[in-house]
């Protein structure tokens, strides 16, 4: 079958979690017979052409928030009308908004719901209407909506009354990085930092971590380093209040690293060996960098929204702590890094239990049989 994709911002993935998940799911379907275009934007993806078995095909955007998704959907929906795709696939709810479109032409439209976009802190009044909108038009229009997570799929029950397909995002699972040559460089010591890793926006909570972590260290002398590792995504004046919170208290052992984003080799590295990995998200989809924190065998704290408990199976894989509060975050900060060893425990049941139930193979093998299922209904 023809598929095309419309929402991501291209490939080869150098951040965002939609991205990812893109590039795992859609080479393995070309690898199964498909014809894939991936419609990507010139900012992210400047190469065209064939990437890993997928057409990388642009539409015009323009970089800039608020303007950037919804122009570059509308140009791609708008060429994809031109062609004769079987299926067209919008990912995130901004996208969706156009996802009426495919009918016009009798192509059958797909969406997949990451997250509810519009509770981000960076949109306004107007932003948050358009992507409610999209939310609704994610279950309106496609034949078929896909959630990543079973949090997505309550709410879509308990809001719109309609039932979505479960497909959960995935994990690659490799062995952890043998060389620490690069962490080293920046003055790391294999298993011995804290490491956050993820885009520098306010919905992610670095600014609790950082919080949590000076407390942390005034008070029970914790002298593992911290790392930031990721960057500002239409965020920098975000970004620059969390390098005022990184200044050190007078006196305090602890120090914090910025690395901005990072890819390849060095991301390898710092993931891998990273001593404890947090995640002090308000909001997210299913976490992708959790499932690779896991695959790893790193021990993971969460804070305790839906879609991380859901993945670390409310503690049994890791820990979790009180979304949004600072000080329950230093406390649990403090408890884990004494007693790491039952955390690894945790990581290494979680490992087992993502290999099988996050497998990309088995993740494009349901998203097929779902295409599949669009185009005989």
């Amino acid at each position: 079958m023809r598929i095309a994709v419309i929402g991501t911002k291209g490939m080869p993935a150098r951040f965002g979690g939609i991205e990812r998940h893109c590039e795992e799911l859609y080479p393995r379907l070309a690898g199964r017979g498909h014809e894939v275009t991936v419609f990507v934007r010139g900012w992210y993806t400047p190469a065209r052409g064939f990437y890993k078995g997928v057409f990388l095909r642009g539409a015009p955007t323009v970089n800039q928030k608020g303007l950037d998704a919804f122009v570059h959907t509308a140009a791609a929906s708008l060429t994809a009308l031109r062609e004769d795709f079987d299926i067209v696939h919008y990912h995130a709810i901004g996208p969706s908004l156009f996802s009426f479109m495919p009918g016009f032409r009798g192509e059958k439209a797909v969406a997949t719901v990451h997250a509810l976009d519009w509770q981000r802190e960076k949109w306004g009044r107007v932003g948050r209407a358009v992507l409610k909108a999209g939310e609704r038009a994610s279950v309106g229009f496609p034949k078929r909506t896909i959630v990543v997570s079973r949090d997505l799929q309550m709410y879509f029950r308990e809001r719109y009354g309609r039932v979505t397909d479960y497909i959960p995002n995935g994990v690659v699972m490799g062995p952890p990085p043998r060389s620490s040559r690069l962490i080293e460089a920046l003055g790391l010591e294999a298993g011995r930092y804290i490491l956050f890793l993820g885009r520098l926006v306010p919905e992610k909570g670095c600014h609790d971590l950082i919080k949590a972590y000076w407390q942390a260290s005034e008070a029970d002398g914790i002298d593992l380093p911290l790392v930031i590792a990721g960057g500002s995504s239409h965020s920098d004046d975000y970004v620059d209040s969390l390098k005022r919170l990184a200044q050190a208290p007078s006196g305090s052992s602890g120090r914090m690293i910025f690395t901005g984003n990072v890819e390849g080799e060095l991301l390898r590295q710092l993931s891998g060996h990273a001593g404890l990995f947090v995640l002090p998200s308000l909001l997210e989809g299913l976490p992708i960098v959790v499932l690779e924190m896991l695959s790893l065998g790193v021990p993971v704290l969460a804070s305790d929204i839906g879609p991380s408990r859901e993945v670390l199976k409310e503690g049994e894989f890791g820990a979790l702590y009180r979304a949004g509060d600072a000080e329950d975050l230093a406390r649990k900060l403090v408890l884990n890094l004494g007693d790491l060893g039952e955390l690894k425990h945790k990581a290494a049941a979680g490992r087992k239990h993502v290999q099988i139930a996050n497998d990309w193979d088995r993740i494009a093998e349901q998203t097929e049989k779902l295409y599949t299922e669009v185009l005989a209904a």
